[in-house]
């Protein structure tokens, strides 16, 4: 292998990380989800809502991560990511106490467009042109 690829990130891996930056990543989504359910953050906003959180992307460096959040129903995503930005600092100091790393990494909150995306797709396959598409694709392997 050249010296200049060895050690770089697998660009193959699902997710587009390494298998650290996948298991860092999963250990901090499971440490951000406990500390939301526990209602450990005290903020009015963030205890009137139901968050998941379905993905938790880290950098090479381990320094960053970006957690991607929802809302339960997709509602008031702006004011849950104020407030989530607002408690930035106590989330991080759980985070670092739960997740053994060097550093506690810097969060960075965003919403999830997937359950958005997959809706999308939903509504695609459900138009009468597609649906024609695939009942005429059914007659021709019967």
């Amino acid at each position: 292998m050249p010296r200049h690829q060895r050690g770089k990130p697998s660009s193959s891996a699902p997710g587009g990380g390494s298998q650290r930056q996948l298991r860092v990543g999963e250990l901090v989504r499971h440490a951000v989800s406990d500390i939301l359910s526990q209602g450990g953050v005290h903020d009015d906003t963030l205890a009137g809502h139901i968050i998941t959180v379905p993905e938790v992307r880290m950098s090479p460096d381990l320094k960053l991560a970006t957690v991607y959040v929802m809302p339960l129903g997709g509602q008031d995503t702006d004011i849950v990511i104020a407030a989530l930005d607002r408690n930035k600092k106590f989330l991080r100091g759980e985070v670092a106490h739960r997740v053994n790393l060097k550093f506690a990494p810097d969060l960075r909150f965003r919403v999830d467009e997937r359950f958005d995306e997959a809706e999308r797709i939903e509504k695609l396959l459900r138009t009468p042109a597609v649906q024609r598409d695939l009942t005429s694709d059914s007659d021709d392997n019967a």
